[in-house]
């Protein structure tokens, strides 16, 4: 289905890139409005190029490289040749944007000692056995 039409979901790619803008926003303690002032543009615009609702631009991509002062490909980084997920960042398949809470665990964790980092693993993997798929 041609992407422009009203049912059309965003492409994997646009929805990566957007995904790894989240996670170096927030690993960088930036939050949205921050970015847009870097970037000219709305907190809005930034929470749909970090959906994948609009596609990010080529200059707009570079901006934000510089603001983040990362090379290019590391929006790329975990897509295969074809633009799918490689599956290295989400093993199970899953497209659910980062939060701020998951991003602050995924930063937190490995602070821990690994007896306390297999605790926490199980505590999650629990959690997660009773979550219903819908949500």
């Amino acid at each position: 289905m041609p992407r422009g039409t009203a049912t059309s979901s965003p492409h994997a790619v646009d929805v990566h890139v957007g995904r790894r803008i989240a996670e170096k926003r927030l690993a960088l303690g930036y939050n949205q409005s921050d970015l847009g002032r870097a970037l000219n543009l709305t907190f809005q615009q930034i929470q749909k190029y970090e959906k994948g609702t609009n596609r990010v631009s080529a200059s707009k991509l570079w901006l934000i490289s510089r603001f983040f002062k990362v090379d290019l490909a590391y929006f790329f980084d975990g897509l295969s040749g074809d633009g799918s997920n490689t599956g290295a960042e989400e093993p199970d398949g899953a497209a659910s944007p980062p939060t701020r809470q998951s991003m602050e665990i995924n930063s937190l964790v490995p602070r821990l000692e690994l007896p306390q980092q297999r605790l926490v693993l199980e505590l999650v993997r629990s959690m997660s056995a009773k979550v219903p798929a819908d949500s």
